[in-house]
């Protein structure tokens, strides 16, 4: 894809932001297990970097997908996963369905403070017992008079901790699994920063073992009151609605990636060219060279496979193989590349104060969140018609 100079001034931008405004506090904000979302997001939002792809009638840049694609390669310069993460929920995950199927009333209330940085949002959709099966989820809405009362439990969401609003799968019938399924913009607090909703309990703050400087909670739901009106798009649609979002969140994966690995190796090389062992640096051993060669051939391999993807994707295609093909390979080269880099830094690598350590932290999330590698190979495989729909 050929990217033209207003694609390089928003990479600039955020780079620029994100040297001056992010990497020096993130060992601060790691070290807490959180960083301020608000802030981080209204800054972000005053750049015009929270809606690239979103309705220029709500705040948002009217841009196809190509610069939502450079911004998440450009989020791969943040010295840790969890930030990078926590900003891709806001613009390529919670948001999708809503700019793509939600009311005019909805899009103000919830879409346009998003693009704005006014709200942190996040998404509804793993449970306690439904993760990569979306259609296992038990959290149900029940109609009374002109709302939905919601009940059940949200698990391993991203952002939860801080979020303003949630755009949750929820069940809204009795009916087939993958047609009872609805999208509904819940409410988490009463305003930015304010108390969370009545029947919303957010139950515990999930320690993990990477990405510490993204909030992740386990959140209740208790008969929770929500204007029907706050459906997205039509109901028992929710399902489809969710793989589509999916597709984004994948394409984003594949994109994120790119950066932080070539950082990974780039350090890797500049710590061999410095070790001294056996009368040479370890850069010196061939097959040290080699196994960086093949490596960083790898990431240019996944580089070219992402925006064919996103290609592919601003043309219109269906990109479900593409995109699953992409986010497989991003997060085993993720796992690959840390953990061989890992061993060349010797002891080094084992402490927490390097990139490289932190990367094989957070990567292992890569082969997991947004559906597990092997819910993206059986995805691939029903494309290739080897496997039943």
């Amino acid at each position: 894809m050929q990217l033209t100079h207003d694609h390089e001034q928003i990479r600039d931008t955020l780079k620029r932001y994100i040297d001056e405004h992010i990497n020096p506090h993130v060992d601060e904000w790691e070290e807490a297990e959180i960083f301020p979302a608000h802030q981080v997001f209204k800054d972000l939002g005053n750049l015009g970097l929270l809606g690239l792809t979103k309705p220029v009638e709500y705040g948002g840049m009217g841009l196809d997908y190509s610069y939502s694609m450079v911004m998440a390669e450009t989020l791969g310069l943040i010295r840790c996963g969890g930030v990078p993460m926590a900003i891709g929920v806001q613009t390529d995950m919670c948001t999708p369905a809503l700019a793509r199927f939600g009311s005019d009333e909805l899009k103000r209330e919830f879409l346009a403070p998003a693009i704005a940085g006014d709200m942190v949002g996040c998404i509804g959709v793993s449970e306690p017992g439904a993760g990569s099966d979306v259609a296992g989820i038990k959290s149900v809405a029940r109609k009374d008079g002109d709302d939905y009362v919601i009940s059940g439990q949200k698990m391993w969401i991203t952002n939860s901790l801080q979020a303003d609003w949630m755009c949750m799968l929820v069940n809204t019938s009795d009916g087939p699994q993958h047609k009872n399924k609805s999208l509904v913009m819940v409410p988490m607090r009463d305003g930015p920063n304010g108390k969370l909703t009545k029947g919303i309990e957010v139950a515990r703050k999930i320690r993990k073992i990477g990405m510490h400087s993204s909030d992740t909670g386990l959140i209740y739901f208790d008969e929770v009151r929500v204007p029907q009106r706050n459906l997205i798009g039509v109901e028992g649609q929710g399902f489809i609605y969710q793989m589509q979002q999916f597709q984004e969140e994948r394409l984003w994966a594949g994109a994120n990636a790119l950066l932080a690995l070539d950082g990974c190796i780039r350090e890797t090389i500049d710590y061999a060219r410095q070790r001294q062992m056996f009368g040479a640096t370890l850069l010196d051993q061939q097959w040290v060279q080699f196994k960086l060669v093949e490596l960083q051939t790898e990431v240019e391999a996944l580089r070219a496979l992402t925006w064919a993807a996103g290609e592919r994707y601003i043309a219109g295609d269906d990109v479900l193989q593409w995109a699953s093909m992409a986010k497989l390979k991003a997060g085993r080269l993720t796992r690959e590349v840390a953990d061989t880099c890992l061993q060349f830094w010797g002891g080094m690598g084992f402490t927490l104060d390097n990139r490289v350590s932190r990367l094989y932290r957070d990567g292992r999330l890569a082969s997991i969140g947004g559906g597990a590698d092997e819910v993206m190979m059986g995805i691939i495989a029903k494309t290739m018609g080897m496997a039943k729909r």
